[in-house]
């Protein structure tokens, strides 16, 4: 039933190619692996794979590969994404020595990927189970390790249909599992899952904190930001933008210091457009169209590419990081580890850090536009207020870090 499943979803995203930009790049990707697979494996190499749905879960899983890759110089890493916007942006990273996608999860497709690699161990960040992929490992004594995972009692693992199709079953492939939190690990025991389950945490800030420690200089967001209070907007979506924009827009904003940097999470040409429509009467200007002597003059920077906003963060006093009207909350530490208190939307229920961020004063959840206004002018005018908030953005990070030294001890020691 489940390889069924996966041939389905193949044909779906070879129909879906046709008129699709991301299901094609996602068609050829699965497509080209095994070529890039057969030309990069170093036969006698002893690599370790680790596996990232997507971008978000590549950062979980980057503070575990570098000290890896700093600690045991004699493993080679294999890096694979299931998801576009991973892969896309870290095709080419130089933390790997291969990069590729993940062949969809058939019979065939396990075998020819086992043929051509024979990792020592896998690493699963966070929501991956690939049923015949850790069937296979299982069968070759291949440990594999789930790390920042997080378990819910709506996942197909807890339902009373779970047993079907061996959902259940693949969860035994597990040599263990570093889990987010106790709730996790007491559904884990439900199946039996007692003496492999330890709680660690999110090596996700872990990684905040070393993109801190190891912030590249953007001159020219300094030059934009030098002697303005800036309000930073992260990945955000067009609900996110409704609010900060007339905010930014009032007659409240009017006469002081104030810059707005806006961080799309979406770049098309037609979402920037309607920023900049949105933004008409005031001096908006794109980072690539940015120079030394522009951007000092420009009241609204638009961030068109990627892979700047962590760095970008340390330059506002105030952020709202995007999602939480739609698909859900983005990358909160990001912004948090600077000690920037955010505005997040209502769609946060499933996202640990910005429950435990609001519930220490560090978040603030908003509903619509008086929200929006009330909050963010209270923070920017209460210096006591925003202390406090900023102070237990910074605590939060510190006080959860950790995992990745965790992990690595259970592992490696």
């Amino acid at each position: 039933m489940y390889s069924f499943a996966i041939y389905l979803y193949m044909l779906a995203v070879g129909i879906a190619a046709i008129f699709n930009k991301r299901a094609r790049k996602l068609a050829i990707g699965h497509r080209n692996a095994f070529f890039r697979l057969r030309r990069l494996v170093e036969k006698d190499a002893r690599y370790i794979w680790f596996h990232a749905a997507s971008l978000g879960e590549f950062e979980q899983g980057r503070p575990l590969m570098e000290r890896l890759r700093r600690e045991h110089p004699e493993y080679k890493i294999l890096l694979t994404f299931f998801s576009p916007s991973g892969y896309e942006v870290r095709k080419d990273w130089e933390g790997a020595d291969i990069v590729c996608y993940l062949p969809l999860d058939t019979p065939t497709n396990v075998r020819i990927f086992f043929h051509y690699v024979k990792p020592e161990m896998l690493f699963l960040i966070k929501y991956e189970f690939w049923h015949n992929y850790l069937q296979a490992c299982r069968r070759r004594s291949i440990p594999v390790y789930s790390v920042s995972s997080i378990f819910r009692p709506g996942q197909i693992f807890f339902r009373w249909y779970g047993r079907l199709g061996g959902y259940r079953r693949v969860l035994n492939c597990i040599t263990h599992f570093f889990v987010q939190n106790q709730h996790s690990k007491d559904l884990l025991a439900t199946l039996g899952h007692t003496d492999n389950v330890t709680i660690v945490g999110d090596t996700r800030f872990d990684r905040v904190l070393d993109i801190r420690r190891a912030a590249k200089p953007l001159p020219l967001v300094e030059r934009f930001a030098k002697d303005y209070t800036v309000f930073v907007a992260g990945s955000s979506w067009p609900p996110d933008e409704a609010l900060f924009i007339p905010w930014f827009k009032s007659s409240r904003v009017q006469g002081f210091k104030r810059r707005l940097i806006i961080a799309p999470h979406q770049i098309g040409e037609d979402h920037l457009r309607a920023i900049e429509q949105a933004l008409q009467g005031y001096r908006v200007l794109r980072y690539s169209q940015a120079t030394e002597d522009n951007v000092a003059e420009a009241d609204v920077l638009i961030i068109d590419c990627f892979g700047l906003l962590s760095s970008i963060y340390r330059y506002g006093q105030l952020a709202m990081v995007g999602g939480g009207f739609g698909v859900g909350i983005h990358n909160i530490p990001e912004a948090a580890v600077y000690g920037i208190p955010v505005l997040i939307g209502p769609n946060n229920q499933n996202f640990r850090e910005a429950r435990h961020l609001l519930d220490v004063g560090a978040c603030f959840e908003v509903h619509d536009t008086a929200d929006f206004n009330r909050i963010a002018d209270n923070l920017l005018s209460d210096a006591d207020a925003y202390r406090r908030a900023a102070d237990a953005a910074r605590s939060y990070i510190a006080d959860n870090s950790g995992a990745t030294d965790t992990i690595y001890a259970h592992v490696f020691s």
